[in-house]
């Protein structure tokens, strides 16, 4: 049976813990001042076009739904130890919002000030998202599908697993640092020092830049890539399997596994330092040539 939802419309609330245990609550153009948990230990809560200026707005909630919100820089760590939210069409100005929580989807959403965001999470849903200053975010967060999302911040999914990421731009140096089982598909990852030490890491269709990217993995594949003219020294230590196209600036070390270079390498490094069972293969080939393609079609 559907529960009967209570309405607050058009209303203000500042100070401490002003809806403390509500349930079964729908908020429209409602404003928060500055306070402390407004909303704490609640569940069923529906809030639509509210405005949120204090902290700890959304910490021990379950079930409910944001839409059309804004959270002002004061708001920080407004979501937090809470389970099952959808998120729809909210700007977020606050830094530090969603900790150790459960059932995240988010979509149409904006954060501008993101950064040591969306930390020890399980079970994340981001669509159509665009997040910035988004320095440290997603670090030890698990069971993440990620779809049509930009963003601009450094040290991102450190220690994170299960991670799928489609059609991305990911500007993001020290990205994805120890984390195990992620995929990245038909997206374009800028920044120094790419995937150090990540286990299970799988690049399909992307494009990388920056320097020594995805060295020191653990079964690292790549299927039909593309690297930047900055990427030296790649994949040092690393166990891989990777087809990539065009050309790359430099390969130092793999450790073992396979590398197609459809293009050219400017160079090959194996040196005394290389980590058994250092038997790496590296072939390099020209690009395929299109133009007879191009004549019949014409």
């Amino acid at each position: 049976m559907t529960p009967i939802m209570k309405l607050i419309k058009h209303e203000e609330f500042g100070g401490e813990r002003p809806l403390y245990c509500e349930h079964d609550l729908r908020l429209e153009d409602v404003t928060i001042h500055l306070g402390e948990s407004a909303i704490k230990e609640t569940y069923n809560i529906e809030a639509e076009r509210c405005r949120f200026e204090g902290k700890y707005v959304f910490w021990e909630c379950r079930g409910f739904r944001i839409t059309d919100c804004l959270f002002v820089e004061s708001s920080r760590s407004s979501l937090w130890y809470s389970s099952d939210v959808v998120m729809r069409g909210c700007r977020v100005e606050a830094p530090k919002m969603f900790r150790r929580m459960r059932n995240i989807d988010m979509k149409d959403c904006v954060f501008t000030k993101a950064e040591e965001t969306l930390w020890d999470c399980d079970g994340v849903r981001i669509e159509d998202c665009r997040v910035e200053n988004a320095d440290y975010l997603g670090m030890h967060t698990n069971d993440v599908y990620i779809n049509r999302y930009h963003q601009e911040g450094n040290y991102s999914f450190q220690y994170s697993r299960n991670v799928e990421i489609h059609d991305a731009l990911l500007n993001s140096k020290d990205a994805l640092w120890e984390s195990e089982n992620v995929s990245i598909y038909d997206s374009e990852i800028n920044g120094e020092y790419l995937g150090w030490y990540a286990k299970n890491l799988k690049l399909v269709r992307c494009h990388i830049t920056g320097e020594q990217p995805l060295c020191y993995c653990e079964n690292l594949v790549m299927e039909d890539c593309t690297m930047g003219a900055d990427c030296n020294l790649a994949f040092e230590y690393s166990t891989i399997h990777a087809t990539i196209n065009g050309p790359v600036h430099s390969i130092k070390n793999p450790t073992s596994g396979s590398i197609l270079v459809r293009g050219t390498v400017g160079e090959i490094i194996i040196d005394a330092n290389q980590k058994a069972p250092a038997d790496c293969t590296i072939q390099v080939v020209p690009p395929p040539d299109l133009s007879s393609f191009f004549l019949t079609s014409l």
